[in-house]
């Protein structure tokens, strides 16, 4: 009996044909391989309609391949890549936990944004942690570097989680970005909270002084192929 495929194997294989179809598109000179370019980005289209509606042949499916054609750069500017942001773990000094409640999607999770250009990573912490929160930090150390589409992210992304320390400043919620903002403690977690099994661990532990090594995660073998987990 064959095992069923998961949404989130099937939207990383998406991602995964689309970033290889991309960057071929960006290079090619050649005519023929630009014409299978664009059908593997049918195909990936596909399959990533079926893992957002359960159904194969969804008509979203042609939305998703044109939507990758047109984001089509040319040269090395069209190395398609992960987008990179930072998180942060922080902690006051009662050992608890700031955690945000995101309006995207209900979710709960550190704070956490995209790299701007112009800025270091340590200084777009402080800066996402600020305008999230109202909670200034001071920024300790690497925790860990995850990739968000094993998260159930749908954009690929590496993300940097930096331990910090909560240095001043009141909680005030971003009004478009954040639903509501707490402390908490490891008993106290709120949910559904993004990726816990991944990272709470490491984060309390950290906050209590011990020194473990930059988590990241497991190396699949082969690499290109799922796990039971992906």
């Amino acid at each position: 009996m064959s095992e069923s495929v998961s949404p989130l194997a099937l939207s990383r294989w998406a991602e995964t044909l689309s970033a290889i179809a991309r960057t071929g598109l960006a290079f090619t000179e050649s005519v023929y391989e630009r014409e299978r370019f664009e059908e593997v980005l049918k195909v990936a289209g596909d399959i990533r309609a079926a893992a957002d509606h359960g159904e194969v042949g969804h008509p979203e499916g042609v939305s998703h391949a044109q939507e990758w054609l047109d984001r089509v750069d040319r040269g090395l500017v069209g190395y398609v890549t992960p987008k990179v942001a930072v998180g942060a773990a922080v902690f006051n000094e009662n050992g608890e936990l700031l955690l945000i409640q995101r309006s995207d999607s209900g979710h709960w999770l550190y704070p956490t944004g995209y790299c701007d250009v112009g800025y270091s990573a340590v200084e777009v912490v402080a800066k996402e942690v600020e305008e999230e929160t109202g909670i200034i930090v001071e920024v300790e150390r690497v925790l860990g570097i995850l990739d968000t589409l094993r998260l159930g992210s749908r954009i690929p992304l590496y993300s940097i989680l930096f331990l910090c320390r909560a240095a001043g400043g009141e909680i005030v919620p971003h009004p478009l970005e954040v639903t509501d903002v707490g402390w908490f403690t490891r008993d106290n977690l709120p949910a559904p909270l993004i990726g816990a099994d991944r990272w709470v661990d490491h984060v309390f532990a950290a906050a209590a002084g011990e020194r473990r090594a930059v988590f990241y995660d497991d190396l699949r073998s082969p690499i290109w192929r799922s796990g039971k987990e992906d």
